[in-house]
């Protein structure tokens, strides 16, 4: 292997007529944030803003085959965090086992199609999302075209 070697000698005020290249301005650093100390501004302490709710997702029109599970989902925004009713054809529903956010409808039978409605509710409003659930029975007396075009109807916005 080859070895080179270099020498430099930098001499502090050696050609005065030369002119010095500035060196970069190097910003101080920062002050690391704590999360447990904030800042004090001008003397105010601003309090969090309070909001209705606020359906940031809709519910969506589904169709689901009999038998099948099927998840209804929704997302709302408000301060504080809305309580949220869930009704099936003006019917309230158990929410017992339920994720916030979510409607779980296991093994769907014709008796489960019909409009949902989430309401989502606090002390500052109430927001409403609905959709409507088809559920179709692939039965073998059925064609696929039969249940694609029934699906299409249902789902059409």
């Amino acid at each position: 292997m080859k070895k080179t070697e270099i020498q430099m000698t930098l001499k502090k005020g050696a050609d005065e007529g030369a002119r010095s290249v500035p060196s970069p301005v190097i910003p101080p650093k920062r002050a690391k944030a704590n999360p447990n100390h904030s800042q004090p501004d001008s003397g105010t302490y601003a309090f969090p803003t309070q909001t209705a709710p606020m359906f940031v997702r809709k519910m969506r029109n589904a169709a689901v085959g009999t038998g099948c599970d099927i998840r209804l989902k929704v997302a709302v925004a408000g301060d504080p965090q809305p309580a949220l009713y869930w009704y099936h054809n003006d019917d309230l529903l158990n929410m017992d086992n339920q994720e916030y956010g979510g409607l779980w409808i296991r093994d769907c039978k014709p008796s489960d199609a019909g409009l949902y409605t989430c309401i989502a509710n606090n002390c500052l409003g109430e927001a409403r999302s609905s959709a409507v659930l088809a559920v179709l029975d692939l039965g073998e007396g059925r064609s696929n075209k039969d249940i694609l075009m029934c699906i299409l109807v249902i789902l059409k916005p």
